[in-house]
């Protein structure tokens, strides 16, 4: 499907006016509601993120972004000069960390548009207050991106902003710069961090030598390392020292009979190995447990993986796209569904298990959207989705929000900083009309999002790009 002239000419106008107004000091203020020193929060649910019981009829204190006080309503002085929110019914629970997001977004076959404007609010307003965007494209506009939030000039989560792909020759896809050995990839590793990227990503056709060197330079450096591997095994990386594997166990390949070391092999016959697999048994259980020893994360992705799934119901937040993108996706999505023989079927509800299955066995579970694939996946309303989706599989709700908050903060390095609600924390802070621990539907009830003890509308920040997302 291609673009009317008009619709490129759009583009083009949309692309040039952005450049043109240039950065804009406290440009975020005009999406917040609240911007006052201190603010008490009252009679309101309290869920911490730390997976503890919830407690009701709570107060919060916010003073200079920090939370300055919890405890009962009834018993927590107000302070003289606070701003007094009455939040009778509704929940508080931490800021959302998650860890496999984006700021580009599938238009075309091979083409990944940069959406960093527009996804960066859908994220804020979907109650996410931290990312780590898992591979980029564009890594000094997701640098630049960073530090135009940090001065106030976009409003947005904090990044944890992840270098271009690491990635070896085999995908194809020219955007991404194809590694040549592992000299290459210590430079590019450095290169990099040097220009602001504070994490890494393997790849799909990375080899064993090559990620040896991206984690021994970028441990060096205080880089973290993930990676979405092919060629190399789950059991290699962590022998290597990887800090953590998307997609739950969807890229393994530890399983394929016949496979050859450094060769990334037939998708087809990696996805079979995983499903003809028992995860009840020895193989399976031993590769939990010795990612779980060498103290290797796992990020779950259930949103981009149910999207090829067959009969799954189609993701929120569609209608913010561009139309056309909208159509591309309802499009491919209904030749996904009259698919009887696809592999997805059996596929997505196991990977869904290993994922609980994982955190059952201790590991520490992550969750993340990937807003790739074939499209559908869209930042803010997709991160509330992937909690929904873990609970579908098998965590509670208090389960679900501890992967999505404090176990993101935990793998980060920020966890004494946000990720729970915890006095003389940052007070990253969503309210959420209903009780998401007892229904986690209600996450998508975002009503109010406090970053660092500003307050956005959720509303103001969805309307600002409803209908333009795909654009800009």
């Amino acid at each position: 499907m291609t673009r009317s002239l008009a619709g490129l000419l759009s583009i083009a106008l949309t692309t040039r006016a952005l450049a043109a107004q240039g950065p804009a000091p406290g440009a975020a203020r005009p999406f917040a509601a609240v911007d006052r020193s201190v603010v008490a929060l009252i009679h309101v649910r309290v869920i911490d993120g730390t997976g503890a019981a919830t407690k009701a009829d709570q107060a919060i204190i916010i003073r200079d972004g920090r939370v300055a006080t919890t405890g009962p309503s009834a018993a927590t002085p107000v302070p003289g000069d606070a701003l007094v929110m009455d939040l009778s019914g509704k929940s508080v629970i931490p800021g959302l960390v998650m860890v496999h997001e984006h700021l580009h977004y599938p238009t075309g076959p091979g083409v990944y548009a940069n959406l960093a404007e527009s996804f960066a609010r859908l994220y804020l307003a979907g109650g996410v207050t931290s990312i780590r965007t898992a591979g980029g494209l564009n890594g000094y506009n997701e640098i630049g991106l960073k530090r135009a939030i940090e001065r106030g000039e976009k409003a947005g989560p904090w990044i944890d902003v992840t270098a271009p792909y690491l990635e070896g020759p085999g995908l194809g896809l020219s955007q991404m710069h194809e590694l040549t050995d592992a000299a290459d990839a210590r430079r590019t590793v450095a290169f990099w961090n040097d220009a602001g990227a504070t994490s890494l990503k393997a790849f799909l056709h990375v080899t064993r030598d090559e990620l040896r060197a991206v984690i021994e330079e970028g441990h060096k450096r205080g880089m973290k390392v993930t990676g979405h591997l092919c060629s190399v095994t789950y059991r290699e990386a962590a022998d290597l020292g990887i800090d953590n594997l998307e997609h739950g166990f969807f890229a393994a390949t530890d399983f394929v009979a016949g496979r050859q070391p450094d060769v990334c092999p037939a998708q087809g016959a990696a996805l079979q190995s995983i499903v003809a697999l028992d995860s009840a048994a020895d193989p399976m259980r031993s590769l939990i447990r010795h990612l779980i020893d060498r103290k290797v994360a796992v990020t779950s992705t259930l949103p981009v993986l149910e999207t090829f799934t067959p009969g799954r119901p189609a993701p929120p937040g569609l209608d913010v796209l561009d139309p056309i993108l909208v159509q591309q996706f309802r499009e491919t999505k209904a030749t996904i569904d009259r698919d009887t023989t696809s592999i997805f079927t059996a596929l997505y509800p196991k990977l869904a298990r290993l994922d609980v299955e994982f955190f059952r066995a201790g590991g520490l579970l992550l969750a993340g959207t990937d807003p790739t694939g074939i499209g559908g996946v869209v930042a803010g309303y997709a991160d509330q989705r992937a909690l929904a989706l873990l609970v579908e599989a098998g965590l509670t709700p208090l389960e679900a929000i501890k992967v999505g908050t404090l176990n993101g903060a935990t793998f980060l390095g920020r966890g004494a900083l946000v990720g729970s609600i915890v006095t003389g924390k940052q007070a990253d802070l969503v309210v959420i009309d209903g009780d998401p621990s007892t229904h986690i539907g209600d996450l998508a009830n975002v009503t109010l999002v406090f970053k660092q003890g500003v307050g956005y509308d959720p509303q103001k920040l969805i309307a600002s790009v409803r209908g333009r997302v795909g654009l800009f």
